[in-house]
């Protein structure tokens, strides 16, 4: 199967910090890929490079075999395909719950009202928000304003969603009611990547497990190889820290 998303040589410097070294990645279509490490790994930097926040040093990001970096790719197009659920929510605090899902999809695809107030609602339930759309944002807690990120996301139809930790800035409790969200949507042939702390969500969700250490991807397999039978001593000194293995 070709790949949907392919990573070449990516490298990414700060100053004299060089963040990412020679990272080459392949994404399927529809595949759920893992990537974890300790934090200053260089994770979310990976991911924000495939989503162009961040501009890589040098290397390629290829998606539908057409290189993002090149200067007449169309980048509004791309971010409309490859959506993206942040740390901190930001959703739009002075639009309710529904609003929040439906701007985009009006403003950037040009869906008429109707059609995406209807998108939006059926996200929006399979969230567990559909009872809250008349809430600001203000009035929701942080699980479900992130539970309402990843309603909004999906609601623009991407071929590619990206989750930066996207339970990190949650209270514990808070934590399961996104993790469900997001399990939900795992093989229903989105393509999913997830930079995550939560190890165990990790390994039952993922196709594919890519662990990263000191900006280079130090071992990457299946979540049963990566997870039972790692075979770098990085890997698995990261992994008991996590998963209290012996």
């Amino acid at each position: 199967m070709t790949s949907l998303l392919e990573v070449n040589h990516l490298e990414k410097t700060f100053g004299t910090h060089k963040v990412l070294k020679d990272i080459n990645l392949q994404v399927k279509p529809g595949e759920v890929l893992s990537i974890i490490g300790s934090s200053g790994s260089g994770k979310s930097t990976l991911l924000r490079c495939i989503n162009l926040l961040e501009q890589p040093t040098s290397g390629a990001i290829n998606f539908h075999e057409q290189n993002i970096l090149a200067n007449n790719f169309n980048v509004t197009d791309y971010r409309a395909k490859v959506g993206m659920v942040f740390q901190s929510f930001n959703l739009f605090n002075n639009l309710d719950v529904l609003q929040n899902c439906t701007i985009g999809q009006t403003t950037v695809l040009h869906r008429d009202a109707a059609e995406a107030k209807k998108i939006a609602l059926e996200q929006l339930e399979t969230v567990g928000m559909a009872p809250y759309i008349n809430a600001k944002p203000a009035q929701l807690s942080g699980g479900q304003m992130q539970r309402v990120g990843i309603a909004r996301a999906v609601s623009m139809s991407p071929e590619v969603l990206l989750f930066d930790e996207p339970t990190s800035a949650l209270d514990p409790e808070m934590v399961d009611g996104v993790l469900d969200s997001m399990r939900a949507l795992a093989h229903t042939g989105l393509t999913m990547i997830l930079v995550t702390h939560e190890m165990a969500f990790a390994r039952d969700i993922s196709d594919h497990v890519v662990f990263m250490d000191q900006g280079v991807i130090a071992e990457e397999g299946t979540a049963e190889q990566i997870f039972e039978n790692p075979q770098e001593e990085r890997t698995k000194t990261f992994l008991k820290r996590y998963l209290n293995r012996v």
